[in-house]
């Protein structure tokens, strides 16, 4: 059954939906899945695939906003926290918790500054001391409060810092370590709220590959670049959700907005073995030489390097250059000064725009990255409303989500019905607690579908509890690993493509696994992936 067409088949005969959501990334999901649970007529619209834009482009961090508080956001750290956690009760599978440290060079440096930028009188910081660190790490302890189960922060002196990281440099007076979280795929995270949207509500639709093209009176057009198929729907609402092409497709809508001042953020994947074991299995999250704040991060056998802060003009445009991928190794030794990583360690490289506000901030770094909606009312030759979400981070998605389906209910003249602060995401839900819970849980699958314990640990620590679901596709025919990716198996993709919208080859490689930033990717595996898909298609 082709679901993808069953959608468009619909629309042509009813094209009329309550609110139509334009963007599906994290935001744009998250608006999705809320709307669906409260039993509204949604339709989601994406021009690429789900999650391929600025969401995907995250430097894999789940957390607060530590250096959010020299801004004065203090609001938003409350709520950045709190979703923290909530993520990593909500979707344990997916979310992790994450050591990160701060290594220290200086004791006083900059005790005047987060005070003088609060006030707006400096742009560019003065390094942190040991004393800045410490009263910010305080104050997100305060923050994080005692709904979190995250150890809270301490500090090491030189000897106890160099004995925790033997390459650190040795002009480090110290280190601070605090608890954030990490995920390690967030494309699939975001896929997994999508399912969840779907799966709650039969009136829920969702289409990647379908760009908006014009707008006039109550109706949208929409193109599929699949097949090049047009649709026009009629909605009550649009949301635009589209993130750093939220002006640009309100442009296409006939509305001129000025509402989006990105930053462009890139990062490398290195695979050197010295480095990776050298963060003791933590984040160094630290100041360059020029103030920017940046991280090494463990992400499987791999470092993920980052993140730059870059304004640009276009979306389109955004790609790791030379130039960053330079500063990224080069910062390496600031730290580390005994490890050299060259260009020839990067794997891959990946590159977003943050949907940032437009802005007159003298430096990117001092735009806010809190979130909030802006409305243009009907008119203008358009006969509904039309919501643009500005801003946010992957962490508050869901409080974000919130705010704007209340504002959404209120227009429709509903009233929530579900609540989502507490609910399980994808193969989070009924996820076994400890060690022990887990094994019994795959000794029980493996009752049921026969596959071998490690094949099922390893489908676990992809999919979560979704996992049952994967297993037993899995063990309903011949199986094999892939000729040139032998940690994937051919039923496996097989899975992916039947069950989470797979129209592109990229789509499997780049999202629904881990195979392009591990660096596996092949002229032969992507012929390999395509002829799977083809099959797939053909009801293989």
């Amino acid at each position: 059954m082709n679901t993808r067409q069953n959608t468009l088949a619909a629309l042509q005969q009813n094209p009329q939906v309550s609110v139509l959501v334009i963007g599906g990334g994290i935001n744009g999901i998250g608006v999705f899945r809320e709307l669906a649970l409260q039993g509204i007529d949604v339709l989601l619209v994406e021009q690429g695939d789900y999650c391929s834009g600025a969401s995907a482009a995250s430097s894999h961090m789940v957390h607060g906003g530590l250096r959010y508080l020299e801004n004065g956001e203090f609001r938003l750290v409350r709520e950045a926290v709190a979703e923290r956690n909530r993520l990593l009760a909500n979707a344990p599978h997916a979310v992790k918790p994450l050591p990160t440290t701060i290594p220290i060079f200086r004791r006083f440096s900059g005790l005047l500054n987060a005070p003088l930028k609060f006030l707006g009188w400096r742009g560019k910081p003065a390094e942190r001391g040991a004393l800045v660190v410490k009263l910010g790490l305080l104050l997100y302890d305060a923050y994080t409060g005692r709904q979190s189960k995250l150890p809270r922060h301490r500090f090491a002196g030189r000897r106890a810092s160099r004995a925790r990281f033997p390459a650190l440099n040795r002009l480090a007076l110290a280190t601070a370590t605090y608890y954030d979280a990490v995920m390690a795929m967030p494309e699939r995270l975001a896929l997994e709220v999508l399912l969840d949207g779907l799966a709650a509500n039969a009136q829920a639709r969702a289409l990647n590959y379908m760009a908006v093209t014009a707008a006039n009176g109550g109706q949208v057009s929409l193109r599929d670049a699949a097949s090049g198929e047009s649709v026009t729907v009629e909605p009550q609402v649009v949301v635009n959700a589209a993130g750093p092409w939220i002006d640009l497709t309100n442009r296409a809508m006939g509305r001129e907005t000025d509402y989006i001042g990105g930053t462009k953020g890139a990062h490398v994947v290195v695979k050197h073995d010295e480095l990776r074991q050298a963060l003791g299995g933590g984040e160094i999250y630290f100041e360059h030489a020029d103030g920017r704040m940046v991280l090494m991060l463990p992400w499987m056998d791999k470092v993920i390097l980052g993140t730059s802060d870059i304004p640009i003009e276009h979306p389109d445009q955004a790609a790791c250059t030379d130039a960053e991928a330079e500063y990224f190794l080069e910062m390496v030794g600031k730290i580390f000064p005994a490890i050299a990583v060259k260009s020839e360690h990067i794997v891959y490289r990946f590159a977003g725009v943050r949907p940032l506000p437009s802005s007159a901030a003298a430096r990117a770094g001092q735009i806010s990255r809190d979130h909030s909606v802006q409305v243009n009312e009907a008119g203008g030759g358009l006969d509904f409303p039309v919501l643009s979400l500005v801003g946010g981070k992957w962490t508050t998605f869901r409080a974000f989500a919130e705010q704007v389906t209340d504002m959404l209910l209120a227009r429709l003249g509903k009233r929530r019905e579900v609540h989502t602060a507490g609910l399980a995401i994808g193969g989070g839900r009924d996820y076994p607690d400890g060690e022990p819970a887990r094994q019994e849980w795959l000794a029980a699958l493996h009752n049921d579908s026969g596959l071998p314990g490690e094949r099922l640990a390893q489908l676990f620590g992809r999919y979560g509890t979704r996992a049952r679901q994967a297993a037993g596709f899995i063990s309903e025919g011949e199986d094999q690993a892939l000729a040139h990716a032998a940690d994937y198996s051919r039923r496996e993709i097989l899975f992916l493509a039947q069950h989470e919208h797979v129209v592109r080859v990229e789509d499997v490689l780049r999202r629904r696994t881990a195979l392009a930033m591990n660096g596996q990717v092949t002229a032969a595996l992507s012929e390999e992936i395509s002829q799977l898909l083809g099959a797939a298609d053909n009801g293989g």
